[in-house]
């Protein structure tokens, strides 16, 4: 299949979301794209915070069984990812408006979102097997706690240095080429495909920044809010690769720090009992 400048998914002088030189749509475009984004990703957030403030955080799944966690969850992947994938969101739903309409236009634009949160949503079947090991763990053994959290904050800054967290990256910030093959994609369901293709790499490339909701808690909305900043400014910013390392060498630095700070383990607060009882 053969594109040229006039395709709707054709490459514009600046691949990258935020590169020098213009973005993936007009400014008028974009800001009612962004406009949209935010009233969509505000009342995701609205909930979490509600949530969060009923719940607390606590070690563990919090007693929630697999279908709340994964309602909320996937609503917590809605209000910290939407943002950041903007820009492929807004660029592909406005080929589905040139290419559809009506309902059409409408169901292809929910196929391409469900596609994206069904990823997240498996992912969220991973979270809650962990949450519900670790929670048991600290349980049984209260000590546990501290070296539990070691653990996720050295997988993560591991992760966060490693090449398959880059890989996944460089697709997130440059995502034009790919959404040329996605426009080959062919039916049937090609829009849930292209949400699920995106989908694994927005996983591949957030998924040491989710380990860490381990040691903070998963209903931590702080710890929510600034790893949503993080991701953000990964994937957008011209130097989003050097912050990810940077993360990723902090977290190192919490590795080695969690066995010995209370404070660093708020998911895990009443497993975790001071040094001198140990």
């Amino acid at each position: 299949m053969r594109f040229t400048r006039t395709s709707v998914f054709a490459p514009t002088q600046s691949p990258a979301p935020t590169g020098a030189g213009g973005g993936l749509l007009p400014a008028r475009d974009l800001a009612a794209a962004w406009f949209l984004v935010v009233l969509i990703a505000a009342p995701a957030w609205a909930l979490t915070v509600g949530q969060a403030r009923d719940m607390g955080v606590e070690p563990g799944t919090m007693g929630m069984a697999l279908p709340l966690f994964l309602l909320l969850w996937v609503t917590m992947m809605a209000a910290m990812m939407l943002p950041s994938m903007a820009p492929v969101a807004i660029t592909w739903v406005r080929g589905i408006g040139r290419q559809s309409s009506g309902w059409m236009r409408t169901v292809r634009t929910v196929e391409f979102v469900g596609g994206y949160l069904l990823v997240w949503a498996a992912f969220g079947l991973l979270a809650y097997a962990a949450l519900a090991l670790t929670g048991g763990l600290v349980d049984d053994h209260p000590a546990a706690g501290r070296w539990i959290g070691a653990v996720a904050f050295l997988l993560a800054g591991l992760y966060q240095l490693g090449p398959l967290k880059y890989v996944c990256l460089r697709h997130c910030r440059d995502p034009m080429s790919h959404l040329v093959r996605y426009a080959g994609f062919r039916q049937p369901a090609r829009d849930l495909r292209v949400g699920v293709h995106h989908g694994a790499y927005c996983v591949g490339c957030c998924a040491g920044l989710m380990v860490v909701l381990i040691p903070l808690g998963v209903m931590n909305v702080a710890a929510m809010a600034g790893l949503a900043v993080v991701v953000f400014v990964e994937k957008l910013w011209s130097r989003g690769p050097l912050l990810a390392r940077v993360v990723g060498v902090a977290f190192l630095v919490l590795a080695v720090l969690a066995p010995f700070q209370d404070w660093l383990l708020p998911g895990l607060e009443g497993s975790t009992p001071s040094m001198d009882g140990m």
